[in-house]
């Protein structure tokens, strides 16, 4: 079934949803420029999701890897999923300054005014997520994402700065408002790679995107522990057994019933994470008849034995839980660098 259900009504199976649930940011920072005479600041390279929403003026970015630069003016809003280097510059000719280097003394309540201000006003931040299998959820995308619809763009810039005064200030319940914030804006980000995504790639979020085998993979999540078959879910997509199998590869770089294993498994980490159910009880939730059926697929998938991942996992979350970052460490917004 769906990782989130209500007593009261119907299960929707939203495997998006599902998959987010699986993700735990941990780092989110936001702050803005206000920019004024001939400027151009480098960013190094980063983990997670950075975005961006230009308010006023106009600008450039050149991407690491990118042939053409991208105009931004303002209103256009950008999100900035895969890590790569870049430049955001007034003029991409004039000489940068890494963000690392901006003056401790030019930040004012997460806001870093150069050259006097007064032409381009940009709002941006980071975050980023914990969890090895970040990767696997997520897979690939694009280098740079644009925000089309202007309602989009609205709903970005109130949670930009909605983010950015939780932040600095130092309100009760800031971090859980701003986790949930983290989590708004990777959903709008995931929702537009999908819409546009299409046939560029190979990864989960690819097979989310295609209707016919969207439906067998919402049957799967909808359903983790029953005893499917290659038949029994070429059905749901009403497809033929070989061009199910073709195309669900094609799409998600697993076959069906590998999809389903590692899905199993991910539902298993999670679960063993928060250490309120016996293994045996999590084996047989999961199709397995046996704990030692479930131990050998768990091992085989995942790299060592159930009991040790929880173990690792306790290990882990002592060091990350000592709180989420909702200040700016050293006076310098690192989630805009």
């Amino acid at each position: 079934m769906s990782l989130f259900s209500s007593s009261s009504s119907p299960v929707v199976t939203d495997p998006l949803t599902d998959i987010l649930s699986l993700l735990r940011p941990h780092t989110y920072v936001v702050g803005g420029f206000d920019l004024g005479g001939e400027w151009s600041i480098q960013f190094e390279e980063h983990s997670g999701v950075k975005y961006y929403a230009l308010v006023s003026g106009s600008a450039w970015l050149m991407i690491e890897g990118e042939q053409d630069p991208r105009r931004l003016e303002a209103g256009d809003c950008i999100l900035l999923p895969n890590g790569r280097r870049f430049v955001i510059a007034k003029n991409l000719a004039t000489k940068s300054i890494r963000f690392a280097e901006l003056p401790k003394s030019d930040w004012d309540e997460g806001i870093v005014t150069l050259n006097g201000g007064g032409d381009t006003m940009m709002l941006g931040g980071h975050f980023d997520y914990s969890g090895p299998h970040t990767a696997m959820l997520l897979g690939t995308m694009p280098a740079v994402i644009g925000l089309r619809d202007e309602n989009d763009k609205a709903g970005l810039l109130w949670t930009l700065e909605r983010m950015r005064q939780e932040l600095y200030g130092s309100q009760p319940g800031a971090t859980l408002v701003v986790r949930h914030l983290a989590h708004l804006l990777l959903v709008q980000a995931l929702r537009l790679y999908l819409s546009h995504g299409i046939g560029r790639g190979v990864g989960w979020l690819f097979a989310l995107g295609d209707p016919k085998i969207a439906a067998a993979v919402e049957a799967i999540h909808a359903n983790p522990g029953a005893r499917w078959t290659l038949p029994a879910l070429a059905e749901q997509a009403g497809m033929s057994r070989s061009k199910f199998a073709a195309r669900f590869k094609a799409v998600s770089g697993l076959s069906p019933i590998d999809y389903l294993k590692r899905w199993r498994m991910l539902l298993a980490c999670d679960r063993l994470t928060k250490r309120k159910e016996p293994i045996s009880m999590i084996a047989l939730s999961l199709g397995y008849e046996s704990e030692a059926a479930f131990s050998t697929a768990f091992k085989r998938v995942m790299g060592c034995a159930p009991r040790k991942y929880a173990q690792q996992a306790d290990e882990t979350t002592n060091v990350q839980d000592l709180g989420y970052r909702s200040v700016i460490p050293s006076g310098v917004a690192p989630s805009l660098s």
